[in-house]
């Protein structure tokens, strides 16, 4: 326990963690000044640390993740999104403890961080077609269902189920789909919350993992490419 301790606090930089001490804060401080509730604001606050120290390479990303999915999902169902769910309760919560065995075998002991790679381009491809086949047949079923947002509830389900385990295989492509959920779901809080529900830290939450996303993306191809310099195999 001790040492798990000490590799998931070192070599973190200063601005990486001014970012999370913000954009926890702000979460915080506006989801109470809209009056959202406790387990809104708890959600959003342990979501914004998954994101951060999954971008990080950091397995107390898991633990983070763990009780954010707990909770989201009890949030979604409440606002009759039943993809995110399903998606939450019945797949996001048990692989954050198969991310966190993982990412345990194939830890840098240089950096603390969990390793890094690509994808092949025949692994993008098809990654991107069982994306879109998955979410057509998955948004009939939320319609049969009665959901709100069928089809951008279907796309955020499909392309998440698909994004979790790339990243536990610590591919970089993560990023790109994440981005790509964020803001799609970014627009279908934004409708939850202009129809009159109290989900705003849910939607603040959403915003922050856009632009965490983002960040990210960048530190991971940096990486990848300054490991590929020194002729390291990825």
């Amino acid at each position: 326990m001790k040492n798990f301790i000490k590799n998931e606090l070192y070599g973190w930089k200063r601005a990486e963690v001014l970012w999370l001490l913000f954009s926890c804060a702000a979460i915080c401080g506006l989801s109470i000044y809209w009056g959202d509730s406790l387990m809104g604001i708890i959600s959003a606050v342990t979501g914004v640390a998954y994101v951060v120290c999954n971008g990080k390479g950091k397995r107390t990303a898991y633990i983070f993740g763990a009780v954010n999915c707990a909770l989201y999902s009890v949030i979604s169902y409440e606002a009759r999104l039943y993809g995110e769910t399903m998606l939450n309760a019945l797949y996001y919560l048990p692989m954050q403890f198969v991310g966190f065995v993982v990412w345990s075998r194939h830890m840098n002991s240089e950096t603390g961080e969990v390793e890094k790679r690509h994808m092949t381009n025949r692994g993008r491809v098809i990654t991107a077609a069982v994306i879109v086949l998955a979410t057509y047949v998955y948004g009939l079923l939320l319609k049969y269902l009665g959901d709100v947002m069928p089809f951008i509830d279907s796309f955020t389900t499909a392309a998440s189920v698909v994004a979790m385990v790339i990243t536990i295989k610590m591919f970089s492509e993560q990023w790109w789909i994440w981005i790509a959920v964020d803001a799609v779901s970014i627009y279908m809080w934004w409708r939850d919350f202009m129809s009159g529900s109290d989900n705003i830290a849910t939607l603040l939450m959403w915003i922050i993992y856009l632009a965490t996303g983002f960040i990210m993306l960048y530190k991971w191809e940096k990486e990848i490419f300054a490991n590929k310099k020194k002729g390291i195999k990825l």
